[in-house]
């Protein structure tokens, strides 16, 4: 007979898997099992989850590592056992033992019906929203302004580029506020609907009664988020309007959201007085998702359709998250296509098929990403020649570019470290220093971060 898992081991493995594992991956595929039991004799330790899709993961990439951190916390080495159970299993499982403990509470999932003038996509909330690396902090502070309106970052500014998720946090919020204070009254629009209604209002014949109810409309809310608000940029009655309306929501203690392509200092044809309104609280980015963040939003949204999560699947998935990079919807667009093509050719989603039918869907091939295409974007931004780059000229205008444009190599390229080096005239522990010296940097520096993200994006 099995004996249970006790609560401070689990945390205690828990721990260590976390030290052995990038953090998106620890979320996703470890965090959802249930401790069952271990057995001494049989020297085995189980595991339960009611995700196959999961389990099967974990069976095909992390098997040696988990076993590896039961050895250490139970100073042991033991069979990792893992289950396939339904939650109900997984109830009757645990009820035989002494008092278990689960790690994993699931809130039943209580329904809302949302007015549709809340214009909340009830798809995109907090629990299907994927955290990795590139965007742990935005949604942090975003679940942080959900559990706490108005009390904790007012306003929150969200940015970065498109597709990253910056909408699906807002509608989280949305979600949350209202699941846990109904009486709330929460609005979510885009800068083109503010305008939009903005200019019906004053184009109408009965303009006084009608910019009224306007008003009223966006003063009278509890949460007010508008989404993009670079494209008010240069429109001065939509600026003006939201101006006050901003703060009116504020001085009332009112919870105001927002979300750009840029950070406020950047949004250079804005009213400076709404520039610096922007910034009063607490402002923060979301940047690309690295591999592991892009495999786990591919396998969620393959969960969500049903999808039989075979290797051959999961190979397909992981060409996807090499091949796009930088927008998420473009991720979801080209697992869509994929599924949608092998059901009407009735062929296996394979890597193999998704080379074939796939390609009009990716970036520019990574074979057309050269050195000197990744030379020429960073020469253009800093206004240099291809010449001082590959010079050896130590002036901190020429010599900081050269670090960027070795980092982006590194990044962008299949290139090994030394063939890096050989475009630049330089040994491969010069570049290796500078895509070090870079990486560090992007952590701390928001201006460069941005400017490697403008240039990926250019290239």
């Amino acid at each position: 007979m099995g004996k249970k898992i006790e609560e401070s081991k689990w945390r205690d493995l828990l721990y260590e898997i976390e030290q052995n594992v990038p953090p998106v991956s620890y979320r996703t595929w470890f965090l959802p099992l249930t401790p069952l039991e271990y057995d001494e004799k049989a020297k085995t330790i189980s595991f339960a989850c009611s995700e196959s899709f999961k389990i099967d993961v974990l069976r095909k990439r992390y098997i040696p590592v988990f076993e590896k951190c039961v050895a250490k916390v139970f100073e042991k080495p033991m069979k990792v056992m893992l289950l396939d159970k339904s939650a109900d299993e997984i109830k009757e499982t645990l009820a035989s033992k002494s008092k278990p403990f689960n790690p994993v509470i699931n809130d039943d999932d209580d329904t809302n019906d949302f007015k549709e003038e809340f214009y909340l996509n009830p798809r995109q909330n907090f629990e299907n929203f994927v955290v990795g690396d590139n965007n742990s902090y935005a949604h942090a502070v975003s679940l942080a302004v959900a559990e706490s309106p108005a009390k904790v970052y007012n306003p929150l500014f969200l940015y970065g580029g498109s597709g990253l998720g910056k909408t699906h946090l807002m509608h989280a919020i949305g979600h949350y506020i209202l699941k846990h204070n109904p009486d709330m009254k929460v609005l979510y629009v885009s800068s083109e609907m503010f305008t939009s209604e903005l200019l019906d209002a004053i184009r109408d014949q009965s303009s006084a009664e009608k910019i009224n109810k306007f008003k009223q409309k966006y003063r009278s809310v509890d949460v007010l988020m508008i989404d993009d608000i670079q494209f008010i940029e240069g429109k001065e009655a939509t600026q003006n309007e939201f101006f006050f309306t901003f703060n009116t929501l504020y001085e009332l203690n009112k919870q105001i959201v927002i979300s750009s392509d840029r950070p406020p200092n950047k949004l250079t044809d804005l009213d400076e007085r709404l520039r610096s309104r922007f910034g009063w609280s607490m402002v923060t980015d979301i940047k690309p998702p690295d591999f592991e963040t892009r495999v786990a939003i591919l396998m969620n949204k393959a969960e969500d359709q049903q999808v039989t999560m075979d290797e051959d699947f999961i190979e397909a998935i992981d060409l996807i998250a090499e091949k796009i990079k930088f927008n998420i919807r473009d991720l979801e667009s080209a697992l869509n296509r994929t599924i949608s093509l092998s059901a009407h050719k009735n062929q296996k989603p394979t890597a193999k098929f998704v080379r074939e039918n796939l390609t009009d869907l990716f970036p520019v091939k990574d074979i057309d990403i050269t050195c000197e295409t990744v030379k020429k974007a960073v020469c253009k931004k800093f206004n240099i020649k291809i010449t001082d780059i590959e010079s050896k000229k130590r002036k901190r205008e020429f010599s900081y570019p050269r670090q960027i444009a070795m980092y982006l190599c590194r990044e962008l390229t299949d290139l090994s470290l030394p063939k890096i080096g050989d475009s630049f005239g330089r040994d491969h522990t010069t570049v290796l220093h500078a895509c070090d010296k870079i990486s560090k940097e992007i952590k701390t520096n928001q201006n460069l971060a941005d400017e490697i993200r403008e240039l990926k994006e250019t290239i």
